[in-house]
């Protein structure tokens, strides 16, 4: 998975927003979005963030994998991530 060329992050405190240059929408993360985003900008492999967020948040691992399932299937639906 890789985060869209065409998506500009921006980082308030611990949230951050996502503005896609080509439809100027904007997605708003939340703490663990934001770090999600992070962690796929150096690396695009899912399972590498799933493990690093399990290790930095108290979550189940079947819970976080829910989550960021969800969270990556709004992100492709905007167009802000591509997924292989």
């Amino acid at each position: 998975m890789q985060p869209s060329p065409q998506a500009m992050l921006q980082i308030t405190g611990d949230e951050a927003i996502l503005l896609d240059l080509r439809s100027e929408h904007y997605f708003g993360l939340d703490p663990v979005g934001t770090r999600l985003w992070q962690l796929l900008s150096v690396d695009p492999e899912l399972g590498a963030a799933h493990g690093a967020l399990l290790a930095e948040y108290d979550v189940t691992a079947e819970r976080l994998e829910q989550d960021l399932l969800a969270l990556v299937a709004q992100l492709a639906d905007a167009g802000l991530v591509t997924v292989d």
